[in-house]
């Protein structure tokens, strides 16, 4: 009985075991993660120190925000035109140089604040390219039967280094300071780069070219027809514009919880727990066909559980309670990206995935703002309940805009894509 419990449950895995190139692509993204998670406490705690100021830290959303948008929207068309496996490879190497300009502004002890916010901003104009084209190869070297599985091990994996990532940046930065916590990020590209060099080619498929601009209208034109796409993106802006206070983090760890860096890096770190958790007990998702409810269901518990995060005053309460969050955010990240994935024909899954990419990761930015602006002006705990409040009724307000995201219903059995079994 126990037995079949955990088959039921347990995230499907067979991607990684039939699929070469999966297996490098995750493996590598798996170490570079990590590093990168440690840059994402890094930046907002140097931010916070050099200035005390939440709506400074609440910028760094703006930083990143304005590039991320502005790329976003034009790296669709390079991404189905292009060699995938090359983009990635100057993608990570771009990264690479931010983190290493992040490192030697820690050595020099106090970096212009400006300085900052422009390596950010390059940095998340590199990863609009990055990620999107990450996403937009699974479906091409893994079947069909284990696309949600390999989606709910691309989750985990991402929400697995949020939880390593600002732990151990959190201790790093406490015991030795913040050039070390720069300069580990560095180091791990080197994994990233040798997995994506020992891909095989990723071509595109489509021996026809539009001229950019059309190619971009033509991926909008293809986003409108679909209202359960879009009512997807709408719901996640909901949850991460007004329901992510991460940009108060460095706040609340000084003044609520009074933890220090390492108090910092465990908020940080708890919603990626419960993601984590979540994404690897995800088998039973690929026998749902109601794939939009669960998303609908999912973002109302993630808003509960950030109101009530502001009301706690106890860390380890807090911790729970993100863990939830990131838990409900979990599932509905999975459910999304394999409704979009299995509606999005090939030679428009680079620029779907890019739109996808803007929203789940410019929403947040916004939200940094948001919530920085909100702290700033009435206080951490106003800003962290009402965030939520809005998030639910946000959902509400995107679920009866577009009722086909309730109504989804995904065709069963999915026939086999085609993958490359050299791959």
């Amino acid at each position: 009985m126990i037995r079949r419990l955990v088959q039921t449950v347990a995230v499907d895995t067979g991607a990684l075991r039939e699929s070469p190139a999966f297996r490098r692509l995750w493996t590598g993204q798996l170490v570079s993660l990590v590093g990168r998670q440690i840059t994402t406490v890094a930046v907002p705690y140097q931010v916070y120190v050099l200035t005390g100021s939440p709506l400074a830290v609440g910028a760094i959303g703006l930083a990143q925000v304005i590039p991320l948008i502005s790329v976003s929207i034009g790296a669709g068309p390079i991404i189905d035109r292009f060699d995938r496996r090359r983009i990635l490879i100057v993608t990570q190497l771009g990264l690479s140089v931010c983190s290493g300009l992040l490192a030697i502004g820690a050595l020099l002890g106090h970096p212009p604040l400006y300085a900052i916010y422009l390596v950010v901003a390059a940095a998340a104009a590199a990863a609009a390219v990055d990620s999107p084209t990450r996403t937009a190869i699974i479906p091409n070297v893994v079947s069909a039967p284990r696309l949600t599985g390999a989606f709910s091990l691309n989750f985990a994996m991402y929400q697995t280094t949020m939880i390593a990532g600002p732990a151990v940046g959190g201790l790093i930065i406490a015991r030795s300071g913040l050039p070390l916590a720069y300069a580990i990020d560095v180091a791990t590209f080197a994994a990233a780069l040798f997995a994506i060099v020992r891909l095989p080619a990723q071509p595109p498929k489509s021996v026809h070219h539009e001229p950019p601009l059309l190619a971009i209208r033509r991926g909008f034109q293809f986003a409108r027809t679909q209202p359960v796409i879009l009512g997807g993106f709408a719901m996640d802006l909901c949850a991460m514009v007004f329901g992510l206070p991460r940009a108060i983090f460095p706040v609340l760890a000084a003044t609520t919880f009074h933890a220090g860096p390492l108090g910092l890096g465990l908020l940080y770190a708890a919603p990626g727990a419960g993601a984590a958790l979540a994404a690897i007990s995800t088998g039973w998702l690929s026998r749902v066909r109601r794939l939009g409810r669960i998303i609908v269901v999912a973002i109302t518990i993630w808003g509960a559980a950030i109101i009530a995060f502001g009301f706690v005053s106890s860390l380890w309460i807090a911790l729970a309670l993100l863990a939830v969050a990131g838990a409900a955010d979990s599932l509905s990240a999975i459910c999304r990206t394999t409704i979009m994935q299995s509606l999005t024909p090939e030679e428009l899954r680079g620029r779907l995935t890019s739109m996808f990419f803007m929203i789940v990761v410019g929403g947040p930015y916004v939200g940094d703002i948001e919530a920085g602006a909100v702290a700033s002006a009435f206080g951490a705990r106003v800003s962290v309940v009402s965030g939520g409040v809005l998030c639910i009724a946000g959902l509400a307000v995107a679920a009866l805009l577009f009722p086909a995201v309730w109504a989804f219903r995904s065709k069963s059995p999915a026939r086999p894509m085609p993958v490359n079994a050299d791959a």
